[in-house]
């Protein structure tokens, strides 16, 4: 590995709705980073959920103490040189940008797809069920989503492909 490699590290968070890709575009760099030989760990907002915060709920106050958690473990993991790829829907500009704040190292990708695409991806039924009522606080629904005003990176995945 190179000198850079072992002293750098760089958060690249993406944020984006329900079903507009984060974790596939993710998966897809972490393989490419590996394969150069890059230190690199993926926090998925779900897994994260499942693990690090089953105790929190879908409240503005616990949506952003879910982002704290997760901006924790990147800032840590960052600053020993890993680059951490974050996946999680993070609906609040203002939470992001406590997070940009918070690590040293920070690029936000806005994965940007319309609610229907996104709605036509979801294999789980969350759309539907936040429609009938069954999810409460649900993001793009009962919930706002705010786009990020001035990301470094912007991924169409409405017609964009995974490998543009």
């Amino acid at each position: 590995m190179d000198q850079i490699n072992n002293l750098y590290g760089t958060t690249v968070w993406f944020t984006g709705l329900s079903g507009a890709g984060k974790t596939t575009i993710s998966q897809v760099v972490e393989q490419v980073l590996r394969t150069e030989g890059y230190r690199v760990e993926r926090l998925d907002g779900d897994i994260v959920r499942q693990f690090l915060c089953k105790d929190l709920g879908f409240s503005k106050a616990e949506r952003d103490e879910n982002v704290r958690r997760i901006g924790f473990v990147a800032h840590l993991l960052t600053r020993n040189g890993v680059i951490v790829l974050i996946s999680a829907i993070s609906p609040y500009r203002d939470i992001r940008a406590e997070m940009r704040q918070n690590i040293s190292q920070f690029v936000e990708v806005y994965v940007n797809a319309s609610l229907e695409t996104c709605e036509k991806r979801d294999v789980k039924g969350l759309y539907r069920k936040a429609r009938t009522g069954e999810i409460k606080n649900f993001t793009g629904i009962t919930d706002p989503y705010e786009p990020p005003l001035n990301p470094e990176i912007t991924c169409y995945t409405d017609y964009e492909s995974v490998d543009e």
